[in-house]
């Protein structure tokens, strides 16, 4: 049985806040650990995570990612779960639909490869 990857909604606050508690929470993981970070909006351009050898930075571009229709959620998530990685973090601008993004998760095509680990709300 394959591992699947531990997922973190972190929703709420502002850009910056999002990215500083992703960042606090990759303080906690092993240096050698597979992680993807899916960030929603514009950064601010004070970006607090980088890429690297174990960790890979994806942006998507505002707007609710449930209403949109997923297409850019969905490309994003197929070239992340080529990496198989250990650890997803997602960003969500707000958490009004943080309830139809999960459900989105946890259709068959993504059902196998994630866990909900952590659901972070943020506040302003």
């Amino acid at each position: 049985m394959t591992k699947k990857c531990l997922l973190t909604l972190v929703s709420g606050g502002s850009y910056a806040q999002r990215e500083a508690a992703i960042a606090a929470s990759l303080l906690k993981l092993r240096d050698d650990e597979t992680i993807a970070v899916v960030l929603e909006g514009l950064p601010d351009g004070n970006n607090v995570l980088s890429e690297g050898i174990f960790l890979r930075v994806h942006r998507i571009a505002p707007g609710c990612m449930c209403c949109i229709g997923n297409l850019a959620m969905r490309v994003t998530l197929n070239r992340i779960f080529r990496l198989s990685p250990n650890y997803l973090f997602v960003s969500l601008s707000g958490a009004e639909h943080l309830e139809r993004v999960i459900l989105f998760l946890q259709q068959p095509a993504y059902v196998n490869l994630l866990q909900l680990d952590q659901n972070l709300q943020l506040t302003t």
